[in-house]
Parts: C-alpha cells; sequence; structure tokens
C-alpha cells in the first residue's frame, strides 16, 4: 500500500498580519492532485491542522472543501488526521462522526472510558489497500496534553511526563497488536517534539512540559512500520531513523523558514515492510525575500530595496519582505524610509530587523517588537541583568516548565 505523510498546515495562519490563504489553498490543490496521481491509499496529516484552537470559518471552509474533493475523486482514500498543540481537541472532534462515514478520521484528542482505562479503539484506524484489503492499524495519538497522562503510579525515579507518553503509547500498540493480522502493518502517529528534534526560531514551541521532556525515539515499539510525527517544521528524520519522521509544514511559517525544503513524505510497504520512503518537494507558491543577505548601513539597504524588481504581481502573490539594516542607534522614522524605496516595488514588507553595532546582546533585544523575541530570551536577558550570567540548567528547566503550564491553559 502506499501513504502519504503531511502535517502542520496551520490552516489560517497570518504572517506579520498578511495572510497566507492563496498558499494553502495553492498547496491544498497540489496535494489533491498529488493523491491522485500517487493513486495513494492513504493520508496522515499529523497534527497542527489550523494555527489556532478557534479558526475562522474560512479556514473550516477551505479543509472541507478539500476533503470533498478527496471524497469525490478518491472514494477509496483513507484520510487520518490529529490535533496538534494549536488545535482544539473538541473542535476537530465535533465533526467526527459525519467524516468517519467518509473513510475521514479526526481524532482530536483523546478520550477515556468510565473506568479511567484509555479508549484505544477510537484512536486505531484501519487502512486498506487499493484491492480493499485492510493493511494496516494506524495508532492516531493526537497532542498529548500534560492531564490526558496518568502519573499517579509510577515510580518516583521516572520522569513522569516522558513515562507517561511511553506507557500510553504501549497500550495502544498492544491494542492494535491483538487487533493486527500476519502481514498487517502499524503506522504510528503523533505531535510531539522528539528528542534531537530540530526547531525554528520563533515558529514552534517545546511542548509538554518544556526541552528537558523531549521525547525518546524509544516510545515507538520495534514492530511499528512507520512513525509519521508533526510539530516540528523543518522535514528530518528522528534518531536517524528512516521510518521515524517529521515530514515538515508544506509552507514557510516565519520568515526563518524561508530556506526550508518543504516537502511530503510517500511511504509503500509490502505487508510489513517498508519498501520505500521518499519526499516530494511542495512547490513554493509565493516567495520570501531578505535584504539585503547580509545586514549594511541604512544608505546601502535602501539602494538595494530600490534595485527589486518593478514586475506588477497580484498583492496575494508578492513575495514577502524582510529588510536587515545596521545601525549604530534607533533611527526614527525608519519604515518610513523603507517604505519610500519600496514605493512601487511588488513585494509586501513583512519585518524590517535592526542590528546594532556595539552592544549588541544588550541593545538587540530593546529595539525588537515583542512579538519577535521569545520568552526564552526575554527571561535569559533579565536574568543577566540582575544576577550577571547565564541562568543554570535547573533554572532553565523551571522556566520552561512554567511556560508550558501557561500555554497549555491559554
Amino acid at each position: 500500500m502506499k501513504i502519504i505523510h503531511t502535517s502542520d498546515w496551520h490552516l489560517g495562519h497570518q504572517l506579520h498580519g498578511y495572510s497566507r490563504a492563496t498558499e494553502h489553498q495553492a498547496f491544498l490543490d497540489w496535494l489533491a492532485d498529488t493523491l491522485e496521481q500517487q493513486q495513494a491509499d492513504a493520508l496522515l496529516v499529523a497534527g497542527d491542522i489550523f494555527d489556532t484552537a478557534n479558526p475562522a470559518a474560512s479556514a473550516w471552509e477551505m479543509l472541507y472543501r478539500f476533503l470533498a474533493r478527496l471524497a469525490k475523486t478518491l472514494p477509496n482514500l483513507d484520510v487520518v488526521m490529529i490535533g496538534g498543540n494549536h488545535d482544539s481537541p473538541s473542535k476537530l472532534d465535533a465533526p467526527q462522526a459525519l467524516l468517519k462515514a467518509f473513510d475521514l478520521h479526526l481524532v482530536g484528542g483523546i478520550h477515556r472510558l468510565a473506568n479511567g482505562e484509555l479508549d484505544c479503539e477510537r484512536m486505531l484506524i484501519p487502512l486498506t489497500n487499493a484491492a480493499g484489503e485492510q493493511a494496516a492499524w494506524v495508532l492516531a495519538v493526537p497532542f498529548l496534553r500534560s492531564a490526558d497522562l496518568r502519573t499517579e503510579n509510577l515510580a518516583e525515579t521516572d520522569d513522569r511526563l516522558i513515562k507517561g507518553v511511553e506507557v500510553l503509547y504501549a497500550e495502544m500498540t498492544a491494542a492494535a497488536r491483538e487487533r493486527k493480522q500476519p502481514q498487517q502493518a502499524l503506522i504510528g502517529m503523533g505531535h510531539a517534539y522528539m528528542a534531537s528534534g530540530l526547531i525554528s526560531e520563533m515558529s514552534e514551541r517545546r511542548v509538554l512540559g518544556g526541552n528537558q521532556h523531549a521525547l525518546p525515539a524509544t516510545i515507538f515499539a520495534d514492530d511499528v512500520s512507520y512513525v509519521a510525527l508533526g510539530h516540528l517544521h523543518l522535514a528530518q528524520k528522528v534518531a536517524k531513523q528512516e521510518h521515524v519522521r517529521y515530514c515538515g509544514s508544506p509552507i514557510p511559517l516565519s520568515m526563518a523558514e524561508r530556506n526550508y525544503s518543504h516537502q511530503i513524505v510517500v511511504v509503500e510497504l509490502d505487508g510489513a515492510e517498508v519498501t520505500k520512503i521518499e519526499p516530494i518537494t511542495i512547490p513554493r507558491s509565493v516567495d520570501m525575500l531578505k535584504v539585503p543577505a547580509k545586514a549594511a548601513p541604512l544608505d546601502e539597504v535602501l539602494v538595494a530595496l530600490k534595485a527589486l524588481s518593478d514586475d506588477e504581481l497580484p498583492r496575494e502573490q508578492q513575495p514577502f519582505l524582510e529588510v536587515h539594516v545596521l545601525l549604530d542607534k534607533p533611527q526614527a522614522l525608519l519604515r518610513e524610509k523603507v517604505l519610500q524605496a519600496l514605493e512601487g516595488k511588488s513585494v509586501r514588507l513583512a519585518k524590517i530587523t535592526p542590528h546594532y553595532k556595539h552592544d549588541e546582546q544588550q541593545h538587540g533585544l530593546q529595539h525588537q517588537r515583542l512579538s519577535e523575541v521569545s520568552p526564552q530570551q526575554v527571561f535569559s536577558l533579565s536574568w543577566a541583568k540582575k544576577y550577571a550570567g547565564e541562568p543554570d540548567a535547573e533554572m532553565s528547566a523551571a522556566f520552561e516548565s512554567l511556560l508550558a503550564q501557561v500555554e497549555e491553559q491559554q
């Protein structure tokens, strides 16, 4: 059978106030075409379907329009989608019964039975191949919040959050093995921050209690044929294992991601054996520019901006632009000067990043907008000002834990 793995769509996302609807629609159209060309048997979407827990109606409409096309053109395609840390479990679960009738499985959050046991049945999704035979079971585990885990009976020496995730995946794997027939594959899914994963600046959060709770690849059993992961926007293998992968986001979700090669992953299986794993690059519909390539004095920057192409493009197709300026001190009317240089240019100014020649560590953050600075950077700078030096590992871990609690409450 053939499976296509994608994740982190973030429908409804805005980049510095600009809508990404045109880019998302271009991706979904391309994905539908690719599914048809590949004659895929299943589509796995590993979380962060939406950018916020309360997506706009237009984002829901985009998703449903895509699913309706698949139901019409690929009626035998199995679709499995799980919730991510940006998604609302209850909102994703609401249409679950309706979508299931069309082999569209949407798992927003985990559920437990009246006795507290995990409702494994709801998260075990059968996949069929082109011959209509059941060929695999998917362990469709959505993003796990600390409240989802059972940690009360764990040993004091255990990291309770990591061990809680291990126990949950072990329960799911055991339940899948009971149902699995010979020659059927087990396919894992998850939306999590794995140990050694590379994150992109300002676009992802270290979830599940912070960086100290990065999950080991050993949470997935050896008899799981492939693991489709979501959360990190950079496509990458986990722990150097070919079959445990992040496919990455389909479009760059911050200017820091402009050099990423965005992709989907096509996985072919013969029984329980993976015979081929092939990434397919997603065409980029809107470009991202950094001018100049390296921060330069304002006069040089303005010259470079005026030299940009005058090609006329519709607003929604214009490239996003990040401008890097080297300054001695804060510059009055900086944005106005940049906008004047860009007059008549088919670009959208997304961000102006000032760089200061002296005392960069102390002043670099002070002259940035709060939306451009991570909580960790603010914490480190505040600590350095009050106590000098960097916070130790224990203090950093405590801050990460508090930050995760606040984000989860929000």
